[in-house]
Order: structure tokens, then sequence, then C-alpha cells
């Protein structure tokens, strides 16, 4: 969990833009260190997927949670009222028994005074399938603390498929795609924040959308893949 320094390249200008282009800039930096650094980032809405203890070596169970809860709280505290906070996470089984994601991400947000808009239900294999280790379906969250949706403009609570994964920890494409529409279509905002962007798959679909996007990756090979990261139009 220790940073890498900031190597964004040239388009390094700031993660905020006024500019109408879909502008993509992505630091290689620890994500937490990053968060810490930032004020509330105006103009923004943050859209991630939090690592999984698996990814975090020689941290515990116990280390692992304490730092989820942090990490989701940071996002919350760092997107402004009129921005939207996205989390998509999948549950794991360790030793036998869940552990909820969903959960943890609505205890932490709880705290840092953010409503609860939707939380869809994303099948990551058809209903009826048994996995082992991971859940077969995925969890995607929004919260805000001042943008409040028309019951009447509500989308489905399922969603049937995840889409096309870019690499083996990506949201799926349908997934992601949801996501960002809603940052779209529901809010002023017009970059989304990914802290924990890993190849790039919510900056693409951003892009793709119109939206500019700001990524942060620890690793240098995946930092540099998800600044030229093109996903195929859906």
């Amino acid at each position: 969990m220790s940073a890498e320094g900031d190597d964004a390249g040239a388009d390094a200008a700031g993660p905020m833009s006024g500019e109408a282009r879909a502008d993509r800039v992505v630091h290689c930096a620890d994500a937490m260190e990053w968060l810490r650094a930032q004020t509330v980032l105006e103009g923004c809405s943050i859209f991630t997927s939090l690592p999984d203890a698996t990814e975090l070596p020689g941290v515990d169970q116990a280390r692992w949670r304490a730092w989820f809860m942090e990490a989701a709280g940071l996002c919350v505290s760092r997107t402004p009222d009129a921005g939207v906070t996205l989390f998509y996470q999948s549950d794991v089984k360790r030793q036998g028994t869940w552990v909820d994601k969903a959960y943890l991400v609505q205890r932490a947000v709880e705290d840092a005074g953010s409503a609860l808009l939707f939380h869809k239900i994303v099948c990551r294999f058809p209903p009826g399938t048994v996995t082992h280790g991971r859940a077969a379906y995925g969890h995607l969250l929004a919260f805000s603390k001042g943008v409040r949706v028309d019951l009447a403009r509500a989308t489905a609570d399922v969603l049937p498929e995840q889409g096309h994964m870019t690499w083996v920890r990506a949201i799926g494409l349908s997934a992601t795609r949801a996501g960002c529409r809603f940052v779209q279509e529901h809010t002023q905002t017009r970059t989304v924040v990914d802290p924990f962007c890993g190849v790039g798959t919510v900056l693409a679909v951003a892009n793709e959308l119109g939206l500019s996007a700001v990524g942060v990756e620890l690793n240098r090979k995946r930092a540099q893949k998800a600044r030229s990261l093109v996903v195929a139009g859906g």
C-alpha cells in the first residue's frame, strides 16, 4: 500500500478540467494517499471497485476490513454534493463465511452522511449457477449527499449480465456503462474519477460517453494501459 509516485505523463494538468472535450488523466500512485491529499473534487463523480483482501499482500482480514471502510469513506468525502459515488463490489467467501462488501460500503457511507440512491444486483453468471469463492452476482451501488432521483426515471434493479471484462478484476462493461450513464443523466458532473482504476475500464467508458476521466493506479503497467484503453461501443 505504499505509493509508487505520480507518473501521469504529459496530460497531468490536474484532475478537474472545465474543458468540454473528454480528457483522461491517470496518476501512478497509491490511491489512499492520493485521496487523502485531495479536497472535494468539484465537478466530479467517483466510480470505483475497492480491492479485495487478496489484492493487498500481507494484509489480514481484520486490517483489510478497516482499510476497505476507510477507502469507501474517503471516496464519499471527496465527492461533491452535486456528484455521486458509485461502487461495484462482488462478495467473497473466506473460511466458510461470506464477506458482504455492499454491507461494508453502506456502513462506511452512512458515517459520511451520504444517501443510497440505488443498489442494483449484477449477474456475473446466469441465475442458478453454483460458484465457489466469489458470488455469482455483484453489487452496483450509488450514493449522494445532494442528488435525488425521480422514481419515474428508475431503471432495472437487476442487470442480467455484467458484460465483457477488459481484465480479470475489471468491472464488466454493461455494469460500467450503467454507472457512467447514471452520472451523465442524473448529475451535472462531467468528470468521472476512479481511484482504483486498474487497466482503466471506467475511464474508457466515461470517455466513450463524452465524460472526462481521472484514474489512480499503483501498478505502473496497468496505469500505462489505463491511459490508452479503448472499449467497443455499447
